[in-house]
């Protein structure tokens, strides 16, 4: 957009347009609006509406059919399970993930490569590319095939692509999911035979029952081998330990049931014997101490009765011969005999007690003999018990080792027994629930609900078309718009009036041979709207912004309506470099405005009358040069000065105002500016840009028109200036 002088006074619209609001000053579309926009693009949107669904029909139609045939599994693990089988077939609870893995399984590409094995899928052409006919674009441009011919001197393996892209859309189109909360796997196929999808259905669960059925058979039989090894080995290994055993105690002279505890029974037994002979030594030594009197008298008493009676005896003669000597003297008889008595009782005393004293010391000799015999023994006793308990450590390791071999053997043993029996019983855990059908009806595509959306996506295709057209559309399409993007009042819709209307009339002269028409009648509103004003105008400039506007029939349009309603008229022409005055009123070759401006001809030379109405119009004249110059000069000012005083209304027909500079200059010298805009076909920012244009040299813009309007297209879009084209006004006009 140009820039404008400063200090310029732009009017609220336009400089909203230059800041690049939205169209219609950034409001939103009202649903009248909306509907006005629909009703202007109609055919448009029917178009697409009819147009998208048809096609999408005719591609339905194009479509080869495809049928999905879908079959039922239940997985269902085993509860038995021997215990060698744990390591082998691990088997957790039935959760989602392994059902999710279970359905991976079954669309697997080994399941896929069984399953074109068994229905010959590899001689389908849907499945095999290599057995299609070439396509069009390939037999239409001789493009290559896709898969070269073998090289025969090529060596190494060869890629069988066309086994690879067999096996690859056999997998494609087998599926598999769980069902949810529950242990339910369903398979499907899609082909184009219902029969062929059906077969591979089956084939699939089939391969998948039988390959878990064999998988479970070899575990198990490679847990039957392994065990079996297992066992040989410990076999071997206990044997080895057992006469490792046999060697060690052929060795140390262990003989079988030798151990620790009969040792230590025999140590406690010669113990206790020793503890006994001991005691009887200290007893022994103790009467013999007591018979040689240095025991006390408690022990000498217990010595033996007949030491005891004797000295008792002693004892006892003894106190009779001191009281006897006491009473009777030491010379008495009495007391020399009982003298002699204690005497001979002392002799026999210590007779007794020699003899008891000999007894004792035999009895004690024979006591310590034993006790040395008892610790000779228990010493030997102990040496042996080390020395067996020393043997013994190796020994219980290596008994305890050959236990543990024997206890593990006879595990294995029994494991073996649990497999066999696992043999004997193992099933598949996956089992038919339903076996795949042939459908009788295609899966794909789905021609209702296809059909639906294309219709759905025709009306919105339509709809988004008709938006599209509307964003791309800058054209103005009403007054409305006019306002909207300039700020300018439309003082008329001037309708385009077509070849069956006009007759043998010329566009030009409608206003004058048909004054009651809808045409006229928007001239005389024009009038109106200029009239009616604070400040009648009486010189207007009436412009546009692009050639083929209508401005020319526009200025002799309002110039003859004002001349019938009995005005004073002059029209001048400033277009000097495209006129049509002198082709439209017959003025060819006459002298004009340039010539009048350049001082080579009078006024009354150039002003020429209009046949038809009577009003005066003044010519271009020649062209030249110095076009600018002459709308710029003194000359000029005086004229339309000169003609203000002789007429009611002076008419400028200028240039359009992008191209000609001369536009402005007139623009300028006029009290009032009229600003022709085509329906829908001036964009707006070249109208916004013509206008700046104007404002730019103090022109004074008072208004629009809006030229050759269709009335049926304008009445059908909805627009509320439409409503003088409505059928409803036709009783007005004539003609």
């Amino acid at each position: 957009m140009p820039d404008y002088p400063p200090g310029a006074a732009l009017p609220a619209p336009v400089a909203t347009s230059l800041v690049g609001l939205p169209r219609q000053g950034g409001e939103v579309l009202s649903a009248g609006a909306m509907l006005s926009i629909l009703r202007r693009h109609r055919t448009a949107w029917i178009t697409a509406t009819l147009l998208i669904p048809l096609l999408g029909i005719l591609a339905l139609h194009r479509i080869t059919p495809q049928y999905t045939a879908s079959g039922m599994l239940i997985y269902e693990p085993n509860e038995y399970k021997a215990q060698a089988l744990q390591s082998v077939l691990r088997e957790g609870p039935t959760t989602e993930a392994t059902m999710a893995s279970q359905a991976e399984l079954l669309q697997s590409l080994k399941i896929a490569q069984r399953v074109a094995e068994r229905g010959r899928l590899d001689a389908n052409p849907e499945f095999n590319p290599a057995l299609r006919p070439p396509s069009w674009a390939r037999r239409l441009f001789g493009f290559p095939s896709s898969d070269p011919a073998p090289d025969p001197e090529a060596q190494g393996p060869k890629l069988d692509t066309s086994r690879i892209a067999t096996l690859l859309a056999v997998q494609a189109a087998l599926k598999a999911h769980p069902v949810r909360f529950s242990r339910v796997l369903e398979v499907t196929f899609t082909a184009q035979d219902p029969v062929v999808a059906a077969a591979a259905v089956n084939n699939a669960m089939d391969v998948y029952i039988k390959d878990q059925y064999s998988a479970k058979a070899r575990a198990v039989h490679r847990a039957t081998e392994q065990l079996q090894k297992r066992a040989e080995a410990l076999r071997q290994e206990t044997q080895r330990h057992e006469d490792a055993i046999a060697a060690y105690r052929a060795r140390l002279g262990l003989f079988q049931g030798m151990h620790a505890g009969f040792d230590a029974e025999q140590i406690s037994h010669l113990t206790e014997e020793l503890v006994r002979a001991r005691t009887e030594l200290a007893n022994a030594d103790a009467r013999l101490d007591a018979a040689r009197g240095r025991a006390g008298a408690g022990a000498q008493a217990a010595i033996a009765p007949s030491v005891v009676q004797l000295r008792a005896q002693q004892d006892q003669l003894a106190a009779q011969a001191q009281i006897r000597q006491g009473r009777l003297g030491a010379n008495h008889p009495e007391a020399e005999g009982l003298r002699r008595q204690t005497e001979a009782a002392q002799r026999n005393l210590a007779a007794e007690i020699t003899r008891v004293v000999a007894s004792i010391e035999a009895e004690r000799r024979a006591a310590k003999d034993r006790v040395a015999t008892l610790e000779a023994n228990l010493r030997t006793a102990q040496e042996e018990a080390d020395r067996t308990s020393r043997a013994q450590i190796p020994l219980n390791a290596m008994q305890r080792d050959a236990d543990a071999a024997r206890a593990e053997l006879q595990a294995v043993l029994r494991q073996i027994q649990d497999t066999a029996q696992k043999a004997a019983i193992e099933t598949a855990e996956a089992h038919e629930i339903s076996q795949a059908l042939p459908p009788e009806r295609p899966s794909w595509p789905p021609t209702g609900q296809y059909t639906l959306a294309a219709c759905a996506a025709g009306v919105f295709g339509g709809l988004l078309l008709v938006c599209v057209l509307h964003l791309f559309d800058t054209s103005v399409n009403g007054g409305e718009d006019i306002r909207a993007a300039t700020g300018l009042p439309c003082f008329a819709l001037l309708p385009e009036v077509g070849k069956r209307q006009l007759g043998h009339l010329r566009v030009e002269d409608y206003v004058a041979r048909r004054p009651l028409t809808a045409f006229a009648e928007q001239i005389r509103g024009l009038r109106a709207g200029l009239w009616l004003g604070a400040h009648r105008p009486r010189t207007i400039a009436i412009t546009a912004a692009r050639p083929s506007e209508g401005k020319t029939v526009l200025t002799l349009s309002l110039g003859r309506s004002a001349k019938l309603a009995g005005e004073s008229v002059l029209l001048i022409e400033c277009d000097l470099r495209q006129p049509k005055f002198a082709r439209i009123l017959g003025a060819e070759g006459d002298l004009g405005l340039s010539d009048l401006l350049r001082g080579t001809a009078r006024l009354e030379d150039v002003v020429r009358q209009d046949p038809l109405s009577g009003l005066a119009y003044i010519p271009a004249g020649k062209p030249g040069g110095d076009m600018l110059s002459l709308f710029l000069s003194d000359a000029m000012a005086r004229l339309l000065k000169a003609m203000r005083e002789q007429y009611d209304l002076i008419l400028l027909d200028t240039p359009p105002v992008q191209a000609m500079s001369e536009a402005r200059v007139a623009a300028s010298l006029a009290d009032a500016v009229l600003l022709c805009v085509r329906w829908r076909d001036t964009p707006r920012a070249v109208l916004r840009h013509a206008l700046a244009l104007l404002y730019e040299t103090h022109a004074n813009v008072v208004g629009s028109v809006l030229t050759r309007v269709d009335p049926r297209a304008h009445v059908r879009s909805g627009s509320a200036d439409a409503e003088v084209y409505h059928r409803r006004y036709r009783p007005y006009y004539r003609g």
